[in-house]
C-alpha cells in the first residue's frame, strides 16, 4: 500500500512539473540554483523521493518521483548542450573567470612593461652620473692646464650692444 494516495502524488508531480519548468526557464529562487534540491523545495516535496529506494528485501525500486528527477537532469543537460545557460550565477561564474584571465595578463604586461622601464630608469641614470663625472674631470683638467679661457655666457647681451 503506498504512503500517499494517487491523488497527492499526481498534485506533487504537477508541482514538480511546473517548479521544474520555471527552474528551465531561469526563474530561480535567491539562494537556488538550477538542482534537484532547489527543485524539489519549489516543488514541496522531499528531495529524497528523487532518488532510487531500498526495499525490505534489500532489492532496488525506483523513487516515487526518480523519473522526474532524470527528465529534469536530461531537459537541464540538453540545455547546456544547445549553449543556453539556465542558472544566471554559472554565466556570472564564466564573466567572471573570463575577466580574471584579462586582469592577469593586464597585470603580466603591466609588471614587465614596469620592469623594463625600471632598467631603462637605472641606465639613464648610471649615465648621467657617468657624463657628470666625466664633466666634472675635464673642467678640472682644463683649470689644472691653465691655458683654457672661458667663454662669454651666450645668455649675456654681447659687448657693445645697444640693448
Amino acid at each position: 500500500m503506498p504512503r500517499i494516495s494517487e491523488d497527492a502524488k499526481s498534485r506533487n508531480e504537477a508541482a514538480i512539473r511546473a517548479a521544474m519548468d520555471r527552474l528551465l526557464t531561469g526563474e530561480l529562487p535567491p539562494g537556488g540554483k538550477c538542482d534537484l534540491k532547489t527543485l524539489a523545495a519549489e516543488a514541496g516535496v522531499s528531495r529524497t523521493a528523487f532518488y532510487p529506494k531500498k526495499a525490505r528485501n534489500g532489492s532496488a525500486r525506483p523513487g516515487p518521483y526518480q523519473h522526474l528527477g532524470e527528465e529534469f537532469e536530461r531537459r537541464l543537460r540538453a540545455l547546456q548542450e544547445a549553449g543556453k545557460v539556465v542558472d544566471p550565477r554559472v554565466a556570472q561564474i564564466e564573466r567572471l573567470k573570463t575577466q580574471v584571465a584579462k586582469l592577469t595578463e593586464r597585470v603580466a604586461s603591466r609588471d614587465a612593461e614596469l620592469a623594463e622601464l625600471t632598467a631603462f630608469k637605472t641606465l639613464a641614470i648610471s649615465r648621467l652620473a657617468a657624463q657628470h663625472d666625466e664633466i666634472t674631470r675635464l673642467r678640472e683638467q682644463a683649470a689644472a692646464a691653465g691655458n683654457v679661457r672661458r667663454l662669454p655666457d651666450p645668455r649675456a647681451a654681447p659687448y657693445g650692444s645697444s640693448s
